[in-house]
């Protein structure tokens, strides 16, 4: 729960619905985009306060701002989305992702879990004060059934996110709590989501009908997409294969030709995208040295890249992953970049020249620093070099790898310069080729081996640019030892997961998804993974690693820690909370 709703144990039942108001007055917490920008007022009673349709849609809009915050999308559900894989790791005061050693006091799963209960709270009140605004005739009754299927879309968002991620938590459906909700099961609330989305699916609009002035809002699609995934974790194949294969995913989305262009700054709200969070920069751009408001737009990507560039460089790429693409395969390059890559993304290359124009490599190159200088004796264009690696400045810790994904925002600069620039580059939450890679799964599972097959061919043709091989293997194992041939159709689904999704919002949510033990054996396999919490040199010395233990962790993951710890905050607001079994 939120400290806003918890504000007082004591007290009997609060009418949220009025906190829920109070909370609105919180809404510039980060940065918005088109539709997000808004005035808000606040009045004691909630007739008093929506006199106007504005005010029910700023409401609603206050759902959405719940999840423009860095602390929610980057170091929690990014997080864990990457750095359980083995993927990815951190370096810096979260260094304990790496081992899995992560704990209920991490300050960053609160914010997780409070902002995710203050959109709920909001959610839960807009269901009453719509219906309020409509019978008034405050609100039309197109745009009340639009405005009641958003706030079911991000509730149901919202429990996706918080089941997938702790298991079991409070359900809260109604304007009412007195905060003592105890968890409901991890099924229970999936089946939750599921409802709160097929709600939603009736009353959302269309990606078609959209106006371009409200495009980031949720639609019928993205209701789809989520519902699908939600019965993915309760095992009902066949009613997510419904749910994918509805007209308004298969006919109103498509994978952009291009991989690279997924995530490229100049095409955010794209095609292939079902729902992202909406950035934007708004009155100074210069770092004022917090890392909220404006400043939380720029480091939810500047995190990933090289320290040698922005001074950050808190997440860095395991080479294993570098090492697993097949030959060929161009998300490679648009994923991960390590020692002698050049970085591939077109809005970079356009405004800096690529790697070399940044200030900081510019200012290293003028001063003769030899991290800056490559093997030709001119300024460095690549992600370090195969004999200069780019393993940090302040501790030499990191691999010398970084995700290419997120440094695609050309208008920063990290910290660096004579000005920190902030950057508005949106999250994508959910994309196209993640439902065809989901809708595979489900296909095999069911029996339609051929058809799943037939949708992994699909996303793997856009990979390379044409026609993928027809046998699919990774391009190395993490030792530097040649891949056999996958032929599980499983496991060629978990597989693609990884190379289609990796730094993302997605990956470990789906290993997880896809069963017990699952994600554990695939990391397993992935990087040889054993009993250790310490650093382990990774083996491969491959033409661009050293074979020195420059950040690269091979712990198991321990039996229970699939699962983030329930934050101690909320433990010790409402005593009914249990902590999950693997942080007692």
């Amino acid at each position: 729960m939120s400290n806003i709703i918890l504000k007082d144990m004591k007290m009997n039942k609060k009418n949220i619905s009025l906190i829920a108001l109070v909370a609105v007055l919180l809404i510039p917490l980060s940065c918005k985009k088109s539709f997000l920008t808004q005035t808000n007022t606040f009045s004691s009673t909630a007739g008093a306060t929506f006199q106007k349709s504005s005010d029910v849609v700023a409401l609603v809009n206050s759902i959405y701002d719940s999840y423009q915050n860095s602390d929610l999308l980057k170091k929690s559900i990014w997080y864990y989305a990457n750095f359980q894989t083995h993927d990815w790791f951190n370096y810096g005061a979260d260094i304990v992702w790496n081992n899995y050693q992560i704990n209920s006091d991490f300050g960053a799963l609160s914010t997780f879990w409070n902002n995710a209960y203050i959109g709920i709270a909001r959610a839960n009140a807009a269901f009453g004060i719509i219906a309020d605004a409509k019978a008034r005739g405050i609100v039309t009754p197109a745009l009340a059934d639009r405005l009641t299927g958003e706030a079911y879309f991000l509730r149901g968002m919202t429990y996706y996110y918080l089941a997938g991620s702790f298991g079991g938590v409070p359900l809260e459906l109604s304007a009412t709590t007195n905060g003592l909700t105890p968890r409901s099961s991890q099924d229970d609330v999936f089946k939750q989501v599921v409802a709160d989305m097929q709600q939603a699916e009736q009353l959302l609009l269309s990606k078609t009908t959209l106006p371009s002035t409200d495009l980031g809002r949720a639609t019928k699609g993205a209701a789809y997409g989520f519902e699908g995934a939600a019965q993915m974790w309760l095992g009902n194949y066949a009613g997510a294969l419904t749910a994918f294969n509805n007209p308004e995913l298969t006919n109103n989305y498509h994978l952009l030709p291009n991989f690279m262009d997924v995530h490229e700054f100049d095409h955010q709200n794209n095609d292939e995208s079902l729902f992202e969070i909406q950035f934007d920069v708004q009155g100074s751009q210069s770092w004022d040295g917090g890392w909220q408001n404006g400043g939380e737009v720029a480091w939810i990507d500047d995190f990933s890249w090289p320290e040698e560039v922005d001074n950050f460089g808190y997440d860095y790429g395991n080479p294993g992953l570098w090492l697993s693409y097949q030959p060929g395969d161009l998300r490679k390059g648009g994923t991960i970049i390590g020692p002698g890559d050049a970085i591939v993304s077109p809005g970079i290359v356009a405004k800096w020249g690529g790697i070399k124009g940044y200030p900081e490599v510019v200012s290293g190159f003028t001063n003769g620093d030899p991290r800056y200088i490559g093997d030709d004796g001119k300024i460095i264009n690549t992600c370090g070099t195969a004999t200069k690696p780019w393993y940090g400045v302040s501790d030499q810790k990191r691999s010398g790898y970084y995700c290419a994904k997120k440094w695609r925002d050309p208008n920063l600069t990290g910290n660096s310069g004579s000005q920190v620039i902030f950057g508005s580059q949106n999250q994508i939450l959910l994309r196209y080729a993640e439902i065809l890679l989901d809708r595979a799964e489900c296909k095999i599972r069911t029996g339609d081996v051929a058809g799943g097959l037939a949708d992994i061919k699909t996303v793997r043709d856009r990979a390379w640019g044409g026609t993928a091989p027809a046998t699919m293997q990774d391009g190395a194992k993490y030792d530097g030892t040649a891949a056999a041939p996958i032929t599980d159709p499983l496991q060629m689904v978990l597989s693609e997961y990884r190379h289609e999704l990796t730094g993302e919002y997605s990956l470990f949510y789906d290993l997880r998804r896809a069963g017990p033990g699952v994600a554990a054996a695939f990391i397993h396999e992935a990087y040889g993974t054993d009993a250790t919490s310490t650093p382990q040199p990774n083996p491969a010395p491959g033409p661009t690693h050293d074979g020195q233990p420059h950040g690269v962790w091979r712990t198991a993951l321990p039996d229970g820690r699939d699962l983030l710890p329930i934050p101690q905050a909320a433990i010790g607001l409402n005593p009914n909370l249990t902590q999950n079994p693997a942080y007692r």
